[in-house]
């Protein structure tokens, strides 16, 4: 059976692996087409050391994003009832639905707090009352909001 060499990718190259992966490949195919094409570099002490310092701050910058998720979601907590208007017709009946951009909308208006229209899961709203919103804020974090509807 022939040699593998071990390399480490620059891009991510289909059906092989990711950006900074370690992957053992063919001598052939590292000389001929990743290297050549920037593809990959060969694995030296140096280049993994680096590899592995860069997948670090990676771990870092996403540990940071996700506590800042999970402040948000404490935020969340401490507002309270959002309170959104809108036009009604018999027995409570509202005209429309309330969107994902209005619960955004007043989300920034009430509490201060910038968040993706996206990220957030509204139900069903036919008639006055009260509900509640998931807000997604990070993969791992989601967080709820009540909200009321009342008459404009």
């Amino acid at each position: 059976m022939a040699k593998r060499v071990s390399v480490v990718l620059n891009q991510s190259v289909s059906k092989l692996g990711n950006d900074g992966d370690l992957v053992d490949v063919a001598p052939g195919f590292a000389r001929n087409y990743l290297i050549p094409q920037g593809l990959a570099s060969i694995a030296t002490k140096g280049i993994i050391q680096q590899v592995e310092v860069r997948r670090e701050k990676e771990r870092q910058l996403k540990l940071a994003e996700k506590q800042a998720a999970e402040n948000k979601k404490v935020a969340f907590k401490t507002i309270g009832k959002l309170t959104i208007r809108k036009q009604v017709g018999e027995e409570n009946a509202i005209f429309g639905t309330v969107t994902t951009q209005e619960i955004a909308d007043v989300i920034k208006e009430q509490a201060g707090i910038e968040v993706d229209r996206r990220g957030i899961e509204v139900p069903d709203v036919s008639t006055t009352g009260n509900y509640q919103a998931e807000v997604k804020l990070h993969p791992e974090v989601i967080a709820t909001v009540d909200f009321q509807v009342i008459p404009l």
